[in-house]
């Protein structure tokens, strides 16, 4: 059984959105630049390493899945925006990751990824998206980013680009040292997103997170930040389990398509509407806007189907074939922030170098998609 999160009323109303909420730094052009090339550098060194392109970040999926995403009925006019204006159903496909930019061993324990593409959306799309009719939402299990501002972002992507090429059997040893740093941390109810980048993230279930975008979009009158979390009672059992990743380099994988062998899972896609410009801002990434001031509200729910989670041939048509980023998607939903800004020809780029090397054209599905077994 599974109970819909009930609504909360938030001590204030929703801010309007307006071009005028982003403010852009002055050298910002010049620093996307730079992360774009770090970027790159990240895929010529993986594709040097492995004759295969991939994704600068966000390499390794472990769950290639296909369900349907339902807007629910009777959202107030706040929610009832953008693609959540009306009551409907649609395709979607979900991509379950890890951050690093190279192909690891689940015992070099790092921040988790969701990637959602819906598709057959139709509205006012966003610059680069132009013909297509898919949205997508690229969510990591942490309610705020790593880092406030593209610019501090840029250190932080410089840093991975350098360990790169370093040895596996180094990273796992600075994974169990960041681990151990972590609950230590944790235990006097603290958490470093630092140390959980770096190496330093639990060994937990994939299926017990709650992914966040951590960055805010716009929605459509509305500004607000986005979650997803499991609700069945078989995938919320497993929040906080502990998954043994010593002498297993896929445990992730494996627990993922083991769960999807036999089971359906369901999540809730909830909003969280910015009502305070100053405790939620815009432009810095790395605050967590607080649930107090407006609480995560439910709009829709996405429901998976047992099916094979995980195959070459599904790798193929998903990690070769299909490129998520936040600017796949309607003007209604415009990212937003330093942040979302660099993603776009950062994204751009990775789907374009891994197209060419790999010879597999990247395209955005149609509502017919069907994923191979």
């Amino acid at each position: 059984m599974i109970t819909i999160r009930k609504m909360t009323i938030m001590t204030a109303p929703p801010i309007p959105y307006s071009p005028s909420v982003e403010t852009v730094e002055p050298d910002e052009a010049e620093t996307i630049a730079d992360l774009v090339a770090t970027m790159r550098k990240i895929s010529e060194t993986t594709f040097r390493d492995g004759g295969h392109a991939l994704r600068s970040v966000h390499a390794k999926s472990h769950g290639l899945l296909q369900g349907e995403l339902r807007v629910l009925d009777g959202l107030p006019s706040e929610l009832a925006q953008g693609m959540f204006a009306r009551p409907a159903t649609y395709p979607v496909v979900l991509r379950f990751s890890t951050n690093p930019g190279d192909i690891l061993d689940d015992s070099i324990t790092v921040p988790r990824g969701l990637a959602i593409k819906v598709v057959g959306v139709e509205g006012e799309r966003l610059p680069g998206s132009e013909g297509a009719a898919t949205q997508d939402f690229v969510m990591v299990n942490a309610p705020a980013f790593a880092a406030p501002t593209v610019k501090k972002f840029l250190g932080n992507l410089k840093l991975l680009a350098a360990t790169t090429d370093q040895p596996q059997i180094l990273k796992k040893v600075i994974s169990t040292v960041l681990r151990g740093a972590e609950s230590v941390v944790e235990t006097f109810g603290g958490e470093s997103a630092a140390l959980k980048t770096m190496g330093g993230h639990p060994q937990t279930h994939p299926l017990g997170e709650t992914f966040h975008t951590q960055t805010p979009y716009r929605y459509g009158a509305n500004i607000a930040k986005l979650s997803v979390a499991p609700v069945s009672a078989e995938m919320t059992a497993l929040t906080g389990d502990k998954l043994a990743t010593s002498g297993q380099p896929n445990v992730l994988r494996e627990s993922i398509v083991d769960f999807f062998g036999t089971q359906s899972g369901t999540w809730e896609v909830r909003v969280q509407l910015q009502t305070d410009a100053e405790a939620m801002p815009i432009e810095d990434a790395s605050v967590p806007w607080p649930e107090d001031k407006s609480p995560y509200v439910t709009v829709a729910r996405i429901t998976v189907p047992a099916q094979p989670a995980w195959s070459d041939t599904r790798s193929h048509a998903v990690d070769d074939g299909l490129a998520f980023s936040p600017w796949h998607g309607l003007a209604a939903h415009r990212p937003l922030g330093s942040i979302n800004r660099a993603r776009k020809p950062a994204y751009e780029m990775s789907a374009g170098y891994r197209a060419e090397h790999n010879g597999c054209p990247i395209h955005e599905p149609d509502a017919g998609i069907k994923l191979p077994g």
